[in-house]
Order: structure tokens, then C-alpha cells, then sequence
């Protein structure tokens, strides 16, 4: 028995430091997994603003035939922000499709903005009542999207803390686990808008 006790002991280490090892990769898919399914919910969310701009553009439409430009500047901005190759989906959230997916969504963003201030031009439109719930939709998403990518933004960052601490690197590293970037305040949005009369 005290032959084979050098060998039991290595054999406990080494079923012991497996265990481990098998626990701080699930915990790492857990994490990263919890942070794609909240990427899907930001997805999501902007899947229903694309949703809600035909109907604020066919009421605009309606009372502003002549703001052609502006409307279809709104249209041709949701078609680019939801291209299918502007989607992230499954895949690793790398640096350069956030880019992408946040520089299509800030398009449509201003479009939108464009589309608001040709609107004041029309008194009767913005007393229509499908106006209104449609803008105030689109305000309550708006909210809803800020609200999605805060939380992405926070379950992101607790992944990409976790993945980066001793000794989960080494797992990390090990199973090709990667850090996701990210989504970020867009470009010279520190700068307060001008409003003009």
C-alpha cells in the first residue's frame, strides 16, 4: 500500500486540478454566453426601431410628399442597418463587426434626427395621432436600446475581467477564448448638439 501512495497522491492532484480546470472553462462559457444572449437583446432592439421607421415614414410621407429627399435618406439608412452582413449572430464579437454594426445603426440614427426636424415644419403632422404613437414608439425603443447595450456593456466587461484574471488567463488562453469589444459612444457624441431656430 505505501508503493502505490506516491501514485495515489499525484492521481487526487491531478483528478483535482482537471476538476478545476473543467469548472473555470464552464464558468468562461457561462459568461460568454450570458453576454451573446444580452448582445441578442441589443440586436433586438434595434430590430424593432428598423420595424417601427415604415410607418413613420409612410405618416410622414403623407403630410410632407415634398421632403422626398429626407424620407428617402431615412429608408435607404434602415436598409443599410439591417443588412445581414451588418448582423453580428453567432459569431465572435470582434472590434471590427461592432464597428460596423455601430456605424450602420449611427447612420440611421441621424437620419432619424433629420427626419424629427423636417417634421416641425408640419403642424399637422405633429398633431396626428398616429404620429404620435409612432414617435413616442420610437422614443420608448430608443430608451430600450440605451438601456440593452448598458447591460451588454456590463456583462461584456465582467466576461472580459474574468478571462484576463490569474489563473483563468491560462484556461482562457487554452480554450481560444477572446475578449469582446465593447460598443462604445459614437464619434463626437461628447459635443452637445446645436439647436437652431
Amino acid at each position: 500500500m505505501k508503493k502505490f501512495l506516491p501514485l495515489i497522491i499525484i492521481g487526487v492532484v491531478v483528478f483535482g486540478l482537471i476538476k478545476w480546470g473543467i469548472g473555470i472553462h464552464n464558468t468562461i462559457i457561462e459568461k460568454e454566453g450570458v453576454a451573446q444572449a444580452q448582445w441578442a437583446n441589443v440586436e433586438s432592439s434595434y430590430q424593432r426601431r428598423a420595424d417601427l421607421i415604415p410607418n413613420l415614414v409612410s405618416t410622414v410621407k403623407g403630410y410632407a410628399a415634398h421632403e422626398k429627399e429626407t424620407l428617402e435618406g431615412v429608408i435607404n439608412a434602415r436598409a443599410a442597418a439591417t443588412k445581414p452582413e451588418i448582423n453580428i449572430g453567432d459569431g465572435p464579437l470582434t472590434a471590427e463587426k461592432m464597428a460596423a454594426f455601430q456605424k450602420a445603426q449611427q447612420g440611421l440614427s441621424s437620419a432619424l434626427s433629420r427626419l424629427l426636424v423636417t417634421v416641425e415644419k408640419y403642424p399637422d403632422l405633429k398633431a396626428n395621432q398616429n404620429f404620435l404613437e409612432l414617435q413616442s414608439q420610437l422614443e420608448g425603443t430608443e430608451n430600450r436600446i440605451n438601456v440593452e447595450r448598458n447591460r451588454f456593456n456590463d456583462l461584456a466587461g465582467k466576461y472580459n475581467i474574468f478571462i484576463k484574471q490569474i489563473p483563468t488567463n491560462f484556461i482562457a488562453s487554452f480554450g481560444g477564448f477572446e475578449g469582446m469589444s465593447l460598443y462604445k459612444s459614437d464619434a463626437g457624441s461628447e459635443n452637445a448638439p446645436k439647436v437652431e431656430f
